[in-house]
């Protein structure tokens, strides 16, 4: 027990992983820790519930330190699995808060001296209230179960209870940043841990030395194998009997376990979760980490493994995991029961279950005999097939387990190379650290067509993503040699796709006849490579010329096609068609569309830049502004970390956007002049790539600097008349010039060309393009003092916006409908200081830049202030952000 203030635990008899010194540090715990002091200032108490390592002790600690920093007693218990001394007696004068954590281990009669106590204590006058918050876990009780209580207790009739959620991915990251992990690791840590604190910690701090290569599976950290086996000895023998069997079971579910004659498997399904060994969804189980499950498996005998697998099977309806079961519950080498497995593989590989179906394969080539010579050839075949499915899947200890056993053999050289692209595909956007598996591949190709068309077309992909263009270019020359010399049009096919890529991306009017070639060859998709293949390059080049509604329809065609699957190229449709269905006003389309794609990534462990991208993107459609930022300034991490430029340049993009909108017009001007650069650099000049220059121009009228908007608009006009088909960039051109006229005092030349975009966005089907220009119309008649024609531009804005449930750019519109006075009353001169003074521009830096006095700015900015009824720049820097984002 603790005196008032005082900082004592007692700790006896308490479970390791939750002692307080090594309590997570306390992120992503706003909202609930909100919940939690909103009642407590009301007077009543907390029940805090959740599994191990979720963070309660942490939140606790949290709350001590406010309610001592507010003059408050703190009488905080950690209670030890016996009766505490004595019950705690608050003093009477002051507020008292108690905290007690373990609460599940506490004694019958010390939760009724609480209880009296928190009674007596309501009786006092107001200024000496006393609350408490209790946390624990508490689990379903089973028969064998000694503990005294098996449910949350109340210290108070009207106590709250409140459990303590999973972190999310976001707060996964912020708690893992001081680890120096890579971003692709650290999204991966968020599924493995299920959002646990205390586990997402331990494999962080295990990774830190020896962070595993991208695809190569990492082994099990004796660190998290040994809190992982403390958490299973505090469970009873059925509860681990029934984890054994969930973790031979892939994948494992409730309906499977209660089939094998465990009809108390909920309970102990519970019973586990709340231990922080898995997450349940439904009747789907997950083990957290995933290798729980191999750490549980390893704790049983051979002989009950093989019994289990056994009873599994008989209990399984799906012959792709009865034909698994069957597998391993007898290791020796089987003819027939090989040749089962490869036909099982072979079915869950048409059904895009290429998880399945790499374990299935190289099960089978574990299981066929070593002799004759024929039976050599199929298990050879077997492991290939088991590494190109792992590597579609992202599986990668299959993959590795396969390649491992071809290059240890004499295999053939197209054996080693096979192996070898199967361990660069699954590296995914990290082909930058693959350069001795390059350099190995080459060797092994030597001089065979087939194998080098392969091998260089990786090597294609791998300058384009390292923003290198021309070396892009000329392995994809390369590429289409070898692939006519081997007669193979896919990889052909391919490599043209890659030649259209790049002469778009550098201004060239070839890229249609490279595609147009391309897509005229006969050829089908590789596995899991649909988004490398001209279908999905020409619907990407349809939504970059406007055509969206084609590439939408193309897109879910594709989908169809991939939508059951788990790789990469799924993740590629969901993210494009995220994009496409944002620019068409489909909001809530295009969220969804991300959200499983970041979802998928997750789990699978895929490159993040992909996803993440397109999540950006229809949060800034329909989403949550801060959202959009996170994901892409976490994205712009990413892709740095795997050099992928093309990415890179994309979350940069949407970045300066997010920032621009909510305000940070420095920050969005500085990552837009860092996309420019970047695409400079490499020769990247087409308009149509990505449409950074009118919002690069925009920011730039936003922050004073006219010449520079000036200049980039009339580049970026020439080249565009360069290069053909101006669509929407020169109607986002329009608008950015609208607001550079506005401006300069010109309304009347803003206002026609407002007219000109808008009637281009309407014809091209973009709503929300549309929408924006009503806005700066409404900008630009505020500014004449029109305030009616203001106000008719917002309302049919806000009605716009509220059709296709785009909610940052309807609250930006019920903003400036709300509050239609808040900035106009100034002038256009007035404007600009006041822009160039939130931009961060001294007095004199205004003064030079506008051609006046330091003493004129001075008195028009006290002018300003003035009419805004505010005293200084942090107030005009606040007040312009509000009413005016991105402005």
């Amino acid at each position: 027990m603790h005196a008032p203030g005082g900082a004592i635990d007692d700790h006896a008899g308490r479970p390791a992983d939750d002692l307080t010194p090594s309590a997570p540090p306390l992120v992503g715990r706003s909202a609930l820790l909100r919940a939690v002091e909103t009642r407590l200032a009301a007077g009543g108490s907390v029940v805090l519930t959740g599994p191990a390592g979720i963070g309660k002790t942490a939140l606790l600690a949290t709350l001590a330190t406010a309610a001592r920093t507010r003059g408050e007693n703190v009488l905080r218990v950690t209670v030890p699995r016996r009766p505490p001394p004595r019950t705690p007696q608050p003093p009477p004068d002051t507020p008292t808060l108690l905290l007690v954590d373990d609460a599940q281990w506490l004694h019958p009669r010390a939760v009724e001296a609480v209880r009296r106590t928190l009674a007596r204590a309501s009786g006092r006058l107001p200024p000496a209230p006393v609350r408490a918050v209790v946390a624990g876990r508490w689990t379903p009780r089973l028969p064998t179960d000694v503990a005294p209580d098996a449910a949350p207790w109340r210290p108070a009739p009207d106590a709250v209870e409140l459990p303590v959620p999973p972190l999310s991915p976001e707060g996964v990251a912020r708690l893992l940043d001081p680890h120096g992990l890579p971003v692709r690791l650290t999204n991966k840590l968020h599924a493995d841990s299920g959002g646990n604190p205390r586990l997402a910690l331990a494999l962080a701090a295990a990774y830190a030395d020896r962070v595993p290569r991208p695809g190569r599976p990492a082994p099990l950290p004796p660190e998290v194998a040994a809190l992982l086996t403390e958490r299973l000895a505090t469970l009873p023998d059925a509860v681990r009997d029934t984890l054994l069997a969930a973790a031979l079971a892939d994948p494992p579910t409730l309906p499977l376990l209660l089939r094998t004659g465990r009809p108390a498997a909920d309970d102990h399904i519970a019973r586990a979760a709340t231990a922080g060994l898995l997450l349940t969804d439904g009747d789907t189980i997950r083990f957290t980490p995933p290798a729980a499950a191999d750490v549980i498996a390893a704790q049983a005998g051979a002989a009950r493994r093989a019994a289990l697998h056994i009873t599994l099977a008989a209990a399984t309806t799906d012959p792709a995991a009865r034909a698994r079961h069957q597998a391993l519950a007898a290791t020796d080498p089987d003819a027939a029961l090989a040749h089962r497995l490869t036909r099982a593989a072979g079915t869950a590989r048409r059904k895009g279950d290429h998880r399945a179906a790499a374990e299935l394969y190289l099960l089978a080539a574990e299981r066929t005999p070593a002799a004759p010579l024929a039976r050599e050839a199929d298990r050879l075949d077997r492991l290939l097939a088991a590494a190109r499915s792992g590597a579609t899947a992202a599986h990668g200890a299959v993959v590795h387990r396969a390649a491992d056993a071809v290059l240890r053999t004499d295999a053939p050289p197209a054996a080693r190379v096979a192996v070898r692209l199967a361990l660069l595909d699954l590296a995914g956007q990290g082909f930058g650290d693959m350069d001795e598996t390059f350099a190995a591949a080459l060797l092994d190709a030597a001089d065979h067509p087939a194998h080098l068309a392969r091998v260089r077309l990786r090597l294609a992909w791998s300058a384009l993503l390292d923003g290198k263009p021309l070396r892009a270019e000329t392995e994809a020359d390369r590429t289409v040699r070898h692939a006519r010399a081997a007669a193979d049009p896919a990889i052909e096919a391919m490599a043209l796709a890659v030649k259209a890529t790049v002469a778009r991306a550098t201004g060239r009017s070839d890229h249609q006849a490279h595609l147009d070639h391309a897509l005229r060859l006969p050829h089908r998709a590789p596995d899991g490579w649909l988004h490398r293949t001209p279908r999905f390059l020409a619907a990407r080049f349809a939504a970059a010329d406007d055509r969206l509604h084609e590439a939408r329809e193309a897109l879910l065609r594709m989908l169809a096609e991939v939508g059951h699957g788990t790789g990469e190229e799924t993740v590629a449709v969901l993210s494009a068609l995220a994009e496409t269905c944002a620019a068409l006003g489909h909001c809530r389309e295009a969220l969804d569309y991300a959200d499983r794609a970041v979802h998928l990534t997750r789990e699978a462990g895929y490159s993040p830049g992909p996803a993440w991208y397109g999540a950006a993107v229809a949060e800034l459609a329909g989403g949550d502004l801060t959202r959009a930022a996170a994901y892409a300034d976490r994205g712009v991490l990413a892709s740095e970390q795997e050099r992928d430029i093309p990415h890179l340049a994309r979350h940069l993009h949407a970045l300066g956007q997010a920032r621009l909108r909510t305000g940070n017009l420095r920050g969005g001007v500085a990552a837009l002049h860092r996309l420019k650069d970047l695409h400079q650099a490499r020769g990247i000049d087409s308009p149509h790539t990505l449409r950074w220059h009118a919002d690069l121009a925009s920011g730039l009228v936003a922050l004073g600097d006219l010449t520079a908007a000036t200049e980039l608009i009339h580049a970026t006009r020439a080249t565009l008349t360069a290069h053909g088909n101006p669509g929407g960039v020169e109607a986002r051109l329009d608008r950015a010039e609208a607001a550079l006229h506005a401006a300069q005092g010109e309304p009347d030349t803003a206002l026609a060309l407002l007219d000109a975009a808008t009637a281009r966005f309407a014809a091209l089907g973009q709503p929300l393009e549309h929408g924006h220009c009503l806005l700066e119309r409404a900008r630009v008649e505020r500014r004449r003092r029109r305030h009616a024609a203001a106000r008719a531009a917002t309302a049919e804005a806000l009605a716009l916006f509220t059709r296709h449930a785009a909610r940052p750019w309807r609250a930006q519109a019920d903003r400036h409908l709300t509050h239609p006075d808040d900035g106009t009353v100034l002038t256009v001169s007035e404007e600009r200081i006041a822009a160039l003074v939130v931009g961060g521009a001294t007095n004199q830096e205004v003064a030079a830049r506008m051609f006046l006095s330091v003493k004129t700015i001075e008195a028009s900015l006290t002018r300003i202030y003035r009419k805004l009824g505010i005293r200084s720049r942090t107030q005009l820097s606040t007040l312009l952000h509000t009413t005016h984002p991105g402005t």
